[in-house]
């Protein structure tokens, strides 16, 4: 239990720092097509619709490996992460499973992983995802893709996961930029 306090107090602290980092003023769109590897590049045919900064928590909770008796590991559980647009302005939120994206506009995103590539170290995956189609009216409305860039920190615990932490749960912050795309 001390573990899992511990590991929330030091996930809020850091992301109370971004959210500050954040709010300090408008960020230039520093997102590139260009600048992604080809295995989270959209399909041509389609344009950027919003850049958006999630910044929050993925929870891990430590389980026994289905094939493995004896063995634990940590297995993601959900993510959970406030939008902002490029200036910090909130704009919704973004949460699982299934992966959820909703903006305080009434509009709402779901979609499925189509592939990954590393991230930089001891960061999250690079990630496209193909949508589902939307809910509501507003900026979700029509988006085809979601790519997640940028990614900082939200990989697994380094706490211990064994039979004594058997369904410990650890929230570990991370950041990431949200591209949402539509087809032209």
């Amino acid at each position: 239990m001390l573990m899992v306090k511990t590991t929330l107090a030091t996930g809020l602290l850091a992301a109370i720092a971004g959210l500050t980092a954040c709010a300090s003023g408008p960020t230039p769109n520093a997102f590139s097509p260009d600048s992604v590897p080809d295995a989270v590049k959209v399909p041509a045919g389609h344009r950027v619709a919003l850049e958006t900064v999630g910044i929050g928590k993925i929870t891990y909770e430590c389980r026994a490996k289905k094939d493995a008796p004896g063995q634990f590991a940590w297995e993601f559980v959900a993510p959970d992460a406030q939008l902002t647009d490029r200036t910090g302005r909130l704009i919704g939120k973004y949460f699982g499973p299934p992966a959820t994206w909703t903006n305080l506009d009434g509009s709402t995103v779901t979609g499925a992983q189509v592939s990954v590539s590393p991230g930089a170290e001891k960061s999250i995956p690079l990630q496209l995802v193909k949508a589902n189609p939307s809910t509501g009216n507003g900026a979700f409305t029509d988006v085809t893709y979601i790519q997640r860039v940028a990614t900082r920190n939200g990989v697994v615990p380094a706490d211990t996961c064994n039979d004594l932490a058997n369904g410990t749960r650890a929230d570990v912050t991370y950041q990431a930029d949200y591209i949402f795309w539509k087809a032209r």
